[in-house]
């Protein structure tokens, strides 16, 4: 299942094969050079791995400004999430606009997160996994982020009745129109997600 913001951004949906046999199967998740033919260009340096344990777990939406600017690609290898990235260059013409895809450890599904869009997740099943690639060190002096629901932004979080799971920090952070983003449209195309 995908779902679509009201225009097209740059982030990449990926699926890479699976190799099946009687034993289960196998699949190469990150080659640096078919990612870059991919449209992947950048150099991953760390990794990391949450675990979230009830279902409707939101973390985000978070993003690290330059110099520490960090571009992602994210798996689930447990559960699964409803992942998804909003477009915050400034003066571009999808501004505020987001995509989102349902990334699974079933699917196998990867999404890249270019520099320029804050990112969060929401888990749909409980003690969900997720696994992510980061283009830059953590660095606290540049962590930002946006209040996941920023009415300007209106993400349809699939929710379970009991609502939202919250870290502290996520949920006093600024709306959209509260920040000023630090980031400038760098004129790359809009390509479908998946495309």
């Amino acid at each position: 299942m995908l779902q679509f913001g009201k225009i097209f951004v740059p982030v990449l949906l990926i699926s890479r094969p699976r190799f099946e046999d009687d034993r289960g199967w196998f699949s190469e998740t990150y080659q640096r050079a078919k990612f870059a033919e991919a449209g992947v260009p950048d150099d991953f340096c760390q990794d990391n791995h949450s675990l979230s344990r009830p279902a409707g777990t939101i973390r985000g939406l978070h993003f690290q400004a330059p110099p520490h600017a960090q571009a992602k690609l994210v798996r689930c290898v447990r559960g699964s999430i409803w992942d998804v990235a909003v477009d915050i260059r400034k003066g571009s013409p999808t501004f505020g606009q987001w995509q989102a895809a349902e990334l699974s450890a079933a699917n196998g599904d990867q999404l890249y997160v270019p520099t320029g869009f804050a990112h969060g997740f929401v888990t749909l099943e409980p003690d969900t996994e997720v696994i992510y690639k980061v283009s830059a060190f953590y660095a606290p002096e540049s962590d930002a982020g946006i209040r996941w629901d920023d009415p300007d932004i209106a993400l349809p979080w699939p929710l379970p009745a009991s609502g939202a799971v919250l870290s502290g920090k996520d949920a006093v952070l600024p709306g959209l129109r509260d920040i000023e983003s630090p980031f400038d449209y760098d004129g790359r195309p809009l390509l479908p997600l998946g495309a």
